[in-house]
């Protein structure tokens, strides 16, 4: 089985196409998967700030979860509602979205919970390393071939990690940079589990699928966890839950308008954004380990990623009429 690509945010994203289906790109749709892929990660970011915002402001993590999977789920719902009807939900597969649902919670807790401990440049950093992550996840689960390019990329990218987390500094809370860690390798494995799902499922079926069943353990957590806040929190909780949501969908359709492999770079413009909302909001600034070690995860993932295209290349070619 091929690897998939593995890009940041995977928890939300849709499967990719496959290559048999893959739509024709023409330079006008390529610009706009690009432009709508930068609104995601702009929105995402957006979504991290105001999660920290929250949490600043008394908030606590199981409501967070909660308003930003309800909202997206409403916002699924009218999509499908007034498109392709709600007949286009029906799924063969139950047990494959109750299993993404299950990792795609672990690794939306994680990834939540980074934000909550890290400053935001530094949690965002850590994310970047999910095709490391994918690229370990596919030799040990997948058994998937891996050259020593894509491991030497893999050695290099961790060494970024240590770079940025300098374990017994105290630069950065050890606890937030696992729990960090840890999200990525959950992303990693959310994005395995949409390459096998999306072989028969659309994505909005996907994505309606993981919003629904995530509900009900998030209400009782939330019902368990309710408290009082003032106008100005609940309206970040609803921003919280609108602005993902919105960015979920963008990033649906950026896969529809222009190849994965061109898209992904765009994902590390999230580490302008978050080190703008962490100066502006959180007067926070990147220290010297991330500033040194965020080029090399980067470096690393652009790499893996270049490589993933280059062993596929030969499959596209023998496909192609």
């Amino acid at each position: 089985m091929d690897q998939c690509i593995l890009w940041r945010h995977s928890i939300d994203a849709p499967a990719l196409p496959s290559v048999e289906t893959a739509p024709h790109y023409t330079p006008d749709r390529v610009m706009l998967g690009l432009a709508l892929r930068l609104l995601a990660v702009a929105g995402l970011a957006t979504m991290s700030a105001l999660i920290k915002l929250a949490e600043n402001r008394g908030a606590n993590l199981a409501e967070t979860m909660f308003f930003r999977q309800a909202f997206a789920a409403m916002l699924i719902l009218g999509i499908v509602v007034t498109g392709p009807g709600l007949s286009s939900l029906r799924t063969q597969r139950f047990g494959a979205h109750v299993r993404r649902t299950a990792v795609g919670l672990i690794g939306m807790v994680t990834t939540f919970g980074a934000v909550l401990l890290l400053p935001l440049a530094d949690a965002t950093t850590l994310q970047f390393t999910v095709p490391i992550f994918g690229t370990l996840l596919g030799a040990l689960i997948l058994g998937e071939q891996v050259g020593i390019h894509r491991w030497a990329a893999v050695i290099v990218g961790f060494i970024g990690v240590l770079i940025v987390t300098q374990p017994g500094t105290g630069a950065l809370p050890l606890g937030g940079a696992a729990v960090g860690l840890v999200a990525a390798m959950f992303v990693a494995l959310v994005a395995i589990l949409l390459r096998q799902i999306g072989r028969t499922e659309s994505a909005l079926t996907t994505v309606f699928w993981f919003s629904a069943l995530s509900i009900p353990p998030l209400g009782i957590a939330y019902a368990l966890n309710l408290q009082q806040h003032d106008a100005l929190t609940w309206a970040i909780l609803v921003g919280v839950g609108l602005i993902g949501g919105l960015a979920q969908l963008a990033l649906t359709a950026a896969v529809r308008h222009a190849p994965v492999s061109t898209v992904i770079p765009m994902d590390y413009s999230s580490l302008f954004w978050g080190t703008l909302y962490g100066w502006l909001l959180f007067g926070t600034l990147p220290g010297w380990g991330t500033v040194l070690g965020a080029p090399i995860i980067v470096a690393s993932g652009l790499y893996i990623v270049w490589r993933e295209q280059v062993r596929q290349r030969p499959v596209t070619e023998a496909v192609s009429p």
